[in-house]
C-alpha cells in the first residue's frame, strides 16, 4: 500500500476555491494535507472580485465538505437566467432550473463570489488538525523521487523552507510554477479582446432582467449577474478592442459613458468598481507528471462566460480527491491518477472549453441571418421541457461530470 502519512502528506499549493475544496475533501477523509499559500493572512482576502456563478453539481460537492451551508447565506438562490437581444431590449429565452428537479437536490445557481468561498473554505482548514496551513509561505520549486516529493519554498520569515510529502498538487492558477517546472505546454489560445467587469448598484430587476442574464450584440456583446453583497451589486461584463488604452477604459467618465450605452437612466450610475482581464482558452497537454499533478486554471483556463472555469476546477478537485484517498486507503494503485488525467482533461477539451467558446460565438455573432437561427434556437429549447432539461444539463455541467465517470 502507499501512504499518505503524517511525514508524506499530501502538497496542494495555492490556497483559492479549488485547492481549499482538495484539501477540505482529503483531510476529512483522514489525509493530512500540507497546504502552501503565497497570501499572508492580513491581506489574503484583499482580492479583486472574480467567479462566482456556482452550478448545482458543484453545490452538491459543497456540501459533502460542509461547505455549502456556509455559503448558501451569504449568496443569492437564482434558478433563473435570460437571453436577450441588447438591441430594442429583447427577451430571447428564459430557463429555469426546474427541469433539473429530478437531476439534482440544488436545482438552482447560488450567485455567490469566488472570495466568500474562499473565506468560508479557509475558516474550516484552518481548524482541521489534519490540514497544516502555511500562509505567506512562496512555493518556488520541488522534487520528486520514488514515491515522496520535495517542495521548495520561502517562509514569511525569508528563510528556504523544505517541505515533505507524497504528491504534490498545483493548484495555483494559471501562472502555475509546477506547470512550468514541468515543461507541460499550455495549448490554446488567448483572445484578442479583453473583458471589462462593471460593479454598479442600480436595481435592473426593475428593467426585466433576471439574476443572471447574456446579452446578445454584434456590436458589444455583455452579461449582466446579480450578487448579494453587502453591498449589493450587479456585475456588467463587456468586450473591449485590443487597441483600447486599459488606462482610459477605467476611468469614471468612460466607466459611466459605457453604462449608458448599454441602459439609458436619468442620474449618473452609482459605480463601484471595474477590472480589466484577458481571457484565455486553454489546457494543458498533461495534468499528471509522476507525483505531481495540476487542478482548476493550472490545467485549463476559459472564458467566464457560462461561469465553467471555478465549477470546473472544483470538480477537478473532487475528482482527484476521490482517487488519493483510494490509494490511501488501498482500494487502488497509483496508475488510477491516470484516469483522473483522461477524464478532466477529456472534460476541459470537449466540454468546458466547447461550451465556453460557443457561449460568446452566440453573444458576438454579427450575421444577421447566423444570429436570428441562433436565437431561434434559444427560444425553442427554453420553450420545450424536454429540450430545455437536455440545455441545462450541458449548461449547468451534470452532463460533464457524468460523461467523465464513463471513461475508464
Amino acid at each position: 500500500m502507499i501512504m499518505i502519512s503524517k511525514n508524506k502528506p499530501v502538497i496542494v499549493v495555492g490556497a483559492g476555491p479549488v485547492g481549499l475544496c482538495l484539501t477540505l475533501a482529503l483531510t476529512q477523509a483522514g489525509l493530512p494535507v500540507t497546504l502552501i499559500e503565497s497570501s499572508p493572512e492580513e491581506t489574503f482576502l484583499d482580492q479583486v472580485p472574480r467567479a462566482g456563478s456556482n452550478h448545482p453539481p458543484t453545490l452538491e460537492m459543497f456540501a459533502r465538505i460542509g461547505l455549502y451551508e456556509k455559503i448558501e447565506p451569504r449568496g443569492l438562490k437564482a434558478p433563473i437566467f435570460h437571453y436577450w437581444e441588447r438591441q430594442g431590449h429583447q427577451l430571447i429565452a428564459a430557463f429555469d432550473h426546474v427541469h433539473l428537479k429530478d437531476d439534482t437536490a440544488f436545482p438552482f445557481v447560488l450567485q455567490c463570489e469566488r472570495i466568500k468561498i474562499v473565506e468560508e473554505a479557509m475558516k474550516m482548514a484552518r481548524a482541521d488538525p489534519l490540514c497544516t496551513l502555511m500562509m505567506g509561505t512562496t512555493f518556488q520549486s520541488f522534487e520528486q523521487s520514488g514515491d515522496s516529493v520535495t517542495a521548495m519554498a520561502v517562509g514569511p520569515d525569508g528563510k528556504v523552507i523544505d517541505i515533505k510529502g507524497r504528491y504534490i498538487v498545483s493548484a495555483e492558477g494559471a501562472r502555475s510554477i509546477i506547470r512550468h517546472q514541468l515543461g507541460i505546454e499550455f495549448e490554446g489560445f488567448t483572445y484578442p479582446d479583453r473583458t471589462l467587469n462593471i460593479e454598479v448598484s442600480y436595481d435592473f430587476k426593475g428593467k426585466g432582467y433576471t439574476d443572471r442574464n447574456y446579452i446578445s450584440d454584434p456590436g458589444e456583446w455583455s452579461n449582466l449577474f446579480h450578487w448579494a453583497g453587502p453591498p449589493e451589486v450587479w456585475r456588467v461584463h463587456f468586450p473591449t478592442k485590443p487597441e483600447e488604452d486599459p488606462d482610459e477604459l477605467t476611468k469614471p467618465k468612460a466607466l459611466q459613458e459605457r453604462m449608458r450605452r448599454f441602459l439609458e437612466i436619468d442620474e449618473a450610475f452609482n459605480i463601484r468598481g471595474s477590472n480589466l482581464y484577458t481571457v484565455h482558452q486553454r489546457v494543458a497537454a498533461k495534468f499528471r507528471a509522476g507525483n505531481a499533478l495540476l487542478v482548476g486554471d493550472a490545467c485549463h483556463v476559459n472564458s467566464p462566460i457560462g461561469g465553467m472555469g471555478m465549477n470546473s476546477g472544483i470538480h477537478d478537485a473532487f475528482n482527484l480527491a476521490e482517487k488519493l484517498i483510494a490509494i490511501s486507503r488501498g482500494e487502488a494503485d497509483d496508475s488510477v491518477l491516470d484516469r483522473y488525467e483522461r477524464q478532466r482533461r477529456q472534460i476541459a477539451i470537449q466540454h468546458t472549453q466547447a461550451q465556453t467558446v460557443r457561449n460568446k460565438r452566440i453573444l458576438a455573432e454579427t450575421d444577421p441571418a447566423v444570429r436570428l437561427k441562433n436565437h431561434e434556437e434559444l427560444k425553442r429549447s427554453a420553450d420545450d421541457p424536454a429540450l430545455a432539461r437536455a440545455f441545462m444539463l450541458r449548461a449547468s455541467l451534470i452532463n460533464s461530470l457524468r460523461e467523465a465517470e464513463s471513461i475508464l
